[in-house]
């Protein structure tokens, strides 16, 4: 018998609902609409290990908000390749930097189906916002794409997003770092890079955060890998880093002070921006 999503909403074309999108379980952990029971199962699986899991993606979303707002405020950089950016939620990128400047140009790449079904109209909603359909664990197909050159100039400054992206590569540990060499390698001096990433702090929280990794892995979704403090910040090949660095996203200039204390899954994923000199 199909599930009450499956019954109530018409399954876009070329989306399977029985089998996990990596979208999907993110707009399930931010409490969205569109997504199935496959991958509501990936949240309760995960929560097994962290109840708190769900924090996982706010966290990530707070992250991703603060980053875009400090880099369209304080740079001057009106273009920006955001890469796998998932199922149009609140407060998408193009809407927090194009409040502050309205001719930002914003080009969002992912090729999941049900991304490319739900988001394409929304993420083109005016004449700066553009959608790539792309693997973004293939840097010399994004940076060749037609669309992506159109409207990303490579002669002057950009930013370039990698949120909560490369723990779902699966292959070589070593990979996501050579990923990120080669887009760091195209940007051209000045730019800037937002990433974060699931996190082991190696302390006591170690546990948990390996627990929840076993769980995503071998969930529906199929991937969500843990790395260390030295992992991530392998990740931003030869640039200089804004303080604080690499730290856990709650960490990284909160809005306000703290008024309670973080919970295991705040306290396992981490972010941070740096400059290419």
């Amino acid at each position: 018998m199909p599930d009450a999503a499956t019954r109530t909403e018409r399954v876009p074309v070329g989306v399977d609902p029985n089998r996990a999108s990596i979208a999907r379980v993110y707009d399930a952990f931010l409490l969205g609409k569109d997504n199935y029971e496959i991958d509501r199962e990936v949240l309760k699986q995960v929560r097994q290990a962290a109840p708190e899991a769900q924090d996982l993606a706010f966290e990530n979303r707070g992250f991703l908000i603060r980053v875009c707002r400090f880099l369209a405020g304080q740079t001057g950089i009106t273009q920006i390749l955001d890469l796998g950016s998932g199922l149009p939620t609140a407060e998408n990128t193009h809407q927090v930097v194009q409040r502050i400047n309205p001719e930002t140009r914003v080009v969002y790449v992912d090729n999941d189906p049900v991304v490319l079904a739900h988001g394409r109209a929304l993420l083109e909603e005016n004449e700066h916002t553009h959608f790539v359909a792309e693997d973004i664990f293939e840097p010399e197909r994004i940076l060749e794409n037609e669309v992506v050159r159109e409207h990303i100039d490579f002669t002057q400054p950009l930013i370039l997003l990698q949120m909560g992206t490369l723990h779902h590569f699966n292959g070589d540990r070593k990979r996501p770092a050579e990923i990120m060499r080669q887009y760091v390698d195209a940007l051209p001096s000045g730019s800037f890079v937002g990433l974060s990433h699931f996190f082991d702090p190696q302390n006591e929280d170690s546990d948990t955060a390996r627990r929840m990794e076993d769980f995503f892995v071998h969930s529906p979704m199929g991937s969500g890998t843990f790395r260390t403090q030295t992992e991530i910040e392998e990740l931003f090949p030869g640039l200089e880093m804004v303080d604080p660095g690499v730290t856990l996203c709650a960490d990284w200039w909160p809005d306000g002070p703290r008024l309670k204390e973080l919970n295991v899954a705040q306290r396992t994923i981490a972010g941070g921006v740096g400059r290419k000199p």
